[in-house]
């Protein structure tokens, strides 16, 4: 079925202990929309950019069947640009700089081609321009959102209006303990369930992920790699792989969300052995279905 993506498109210069790159592919949108695309179509990118963007950016999206008439193009501005630096310790990072350039006055105009998408995917963008971007949507099937720090310090209010029409949310520890002030991530879930969502996925980097309901509490193992180049949008792409999953099998089913799940994470795993969206670029189905079924032999054992 299909998936709207909302999010930033970003060029990003990235350095890491095993190397750096320079304004490379980057943004929320970009990486959700390319991991879904492994899985359903069509996928509808909603985003801004200046006049600056590379057309080999453009081709890539459009290689992956991601339907750009929502990506607005603004000629006279340049794109946001994101710099950072990570440490050994790859789950902490240094922001070296943030250029918003056009992603500034970011305005998200849904097509009249988009509103009737069944599935809706929010990247980290303001709470009020997420809940805007729903009021544009005819009765979407499932929508989910994700945040970031910033928003929870400063729009605590509007984000929590937002999560009260999201039906998963996808937030990392700190966001969860941040968000509910509660030190116990499980506690932490519960209640951001109590607030609107039926779904709390936490994103624990290299511990892997747990997806809570009011029914079912799931934890997934991260992949356990030898060579991980660059952590930036790990968390897109699980995020891009777990809506794509649902929206490609329509099925909302806890044992569904288990797998979706482990899809998000497989896709994720690819995407930090590269830098940018390297890790995604000659991906194949066949090797995403062998790194799934490698994800379900991490906790398999036999009972004697």
């Amino acid at each position: 079925m299909s998936l709207l993506v909302v999010g930033s498109v970003a060029l990003d210069s990235v350095e890491t202990p095993f190397g750096n790159v320079k304004e490379a592919l980057g943004g929320s949108a970009v990486y959700i929309s390319t991991a879904a695309s492994f899985f359903t179509a069509p996928i509808r990118l909603v985003g801004v950019v200046g006049g600056d963007f590379s057309k080999k950016h453009i081709e890539f999206l459009e290689e992956r069947d991601i339907d750009l008439e929502g990506l607005q193009i603004i000629e006279k501005e340049k794109t946001f640009r994101w710099g950072g630096r990570y440490h050994y310790d790859l789950n902490s990072r240094d922001t070296l700089f943030t250029e918003l350039n056009a992603f500034e006055r970011f305005d998200p105009v849904i097509p009249l081609s988009y509103k009737k998408t069944a599935y809706v995917c929010l990247g980290n963008i303001d709470p009020v321009l997420q809940r805007q971007v729903l009021e544009q949507i005819q009765t979407p099937r499932l929508v989910l959102g994700d945040t970031m720090n910033y928003w929870i310090e400063t729009k605590p209010k509007e984000l929590t209006d937002t999560m009260k029409v999201m039906d998963v949310i996808v937030v990392n520890e700190s966001e969860a303990r941040l968000l509910t002030h509660e030190p116990n991530l499980i506690k932490a879930a519960k209640r951001i369930i109590a607030i609107g969502p039926k779904v709390v996925i936490i994103k624990k980097g290299e511990h892997g992920a747990i997806l809570v309901t009011n029914d079912t509490i799931f934890s997934a193992p991260a992949y356990p790699l030898e060579n991980i180049y660059d952590p930036t949008g790990a968390g897109d792409t699980f995020a891009g792989g777990f809506a794509g999953w649902l929206a490609k099998t329509d099925d909302l089913s806890s044992e569904n969300l288990k797998r979706a799940v482990i899809y998000g994470s497989s896709l994720a795993s690819f995407c930090v052995e590269q830098f940018s969206v390297d890790g995604l670029r000659d991906l194949t189905k066949l090797k995403i279905q062998d790194r799934y079924r490698s994800f379900m032999e991490l906790s398999r054992f036999d009972e004697r």
